[in-house]
């Protein structure tokens, strides 16, 4: 993931590097190419034109630290402004333990809401949870099947009623059964759609209001690039999301819908997939994902103790 941004940005590194001083000239030309390595990584164009202001307002006059180098200052700088980017802290989605918390996947068709949902199941199990998975997509032919053979993988149970039974009905009686049977937590599959335009939210809204859920998570397939982010827009307007989980993140080498999210829809990542397996599911960190994209967390390191002994001079000096 990130690959040919990572590669794009190292380059850039490298010329700057090679420079002794860094003049303004050569942080614009510099910006000039990384604005451009991240339309190219398929970054929303409004994001990395704010990204390349924040950088170039932080670069230019920074004071220079005497143990690195001016190119390994700007190497943090923008490293500083990716992981706000991505979302500033890690913000997790944290069920909690002796209530019933009730999570609402959406997204559309073909996203990974099923494949999510045994994912979440799994992990939330081995933390010593009881999870129930909802099948409420009535519209897709075989979901249900699909739901019932990730529930088997990952040992949970499925709540079902079939697809003749109205979505909102199911998503309620399999809250019904969770507080019977002492489940405390539901996951919700919901019906996706091909396209945008063609959305009918009016379902999701329905279960939503009925259910009441803790948490609503976007399911966004990263490999469809900026539609992702589109899709996450609307999801967030017509239904409200909490969070967002970018689903095959090991295939996109691009990433551009992860730079690109927690701008425009203000929410942030919590889960990223990464493979097929159950288990293969990573929470979202914004500054480790930072510095994998930049491929340098060693010069993120270098900067921050050079920050460090240069703020203790500066208090020492204003001692005496």
């Amino acid at each position: 993931m990130f690959e040919l941004l990572t590669d794009k940005l190292e380059g850039i590194f490298r010329k700057l590097s090679g420079k002794g001083v860094l003049t303004e000239k050569n942080i614009s030309d510099a910006l000039r190419e990384i604005r451009l390595a991240l339309l190219e990584a398929d970054v929303n164009y409004k994001v990395a034109k704010e990204f390349i202001e924040n950088v170039k307002q932080k670069a230019i006059g920074q004071e220079v630290l005497r143990s690195v180098t001016p190119a390994q200052q700007i190497v943090k700088i923008i490293h500083d402004e990716l992981v706000e980017v991505l979302g500033g802290s890690y913000q997790p989605f944290s069920p909690q333990k002796g209530k019933l918390n009730v999570v609402l996947l959406v997204g559309l068709q073909g996203s990974g809401k099923t494949t999510c949902a045994g994912k979440l199941a799994f992990r939330y199990k081995k933390q010593g949870f009881r999870p129930m998975l909802v099948a409420s997509d009535i519209h897709r032919p075989a979901a249900i099947h699909q739901l019932q053979v990730v529930g088997n993988q990952c040992g949970v149970s499925v709540f079902t009623r079939g697809d003749s039974v109205p979505a909102h009905k199911i998503a309620r009686a399999g809250l019904e059964e969770a507080e019977r049977k002492g489940y405390d937590l539901v996951i919700i599959d919901t019906a996706g759609r091909l396209h945008i335009d063609e959305m009918k939210m009016d379902e999701i809204v329905k279960i939503k209001e009925i259910t009441n859920p803790q948490y609503t998570l976007l399911v966004a397939d990263t490999m469809t690039g900026q539609d992702a982010v589109n899709s996450a827009k609307i999801f967030n307007e017509k239904v409200g999301i909490d969070g967002v989980y970018l689903s095959k993140m090991d295939g996109d080498a691009r990433g551009g819908a992860a730079l690109s999210i927690k701008h425009v829809t203000g929410k942030p990542i919590v889960f990223i997939g990464t493979g097929e397996k159950l288990d293969a599911l990573d929470e979202f960190h914004p500054d480790r994902i930072a510095s994998r994209i930049l491929g340098m967390g060693d010069v993120v390191s270098l900067v921050e103790k050079a920050q460090e002994s240069f703020d203790a001079k500066q208090a020492l000096e204003m001692q005496k």
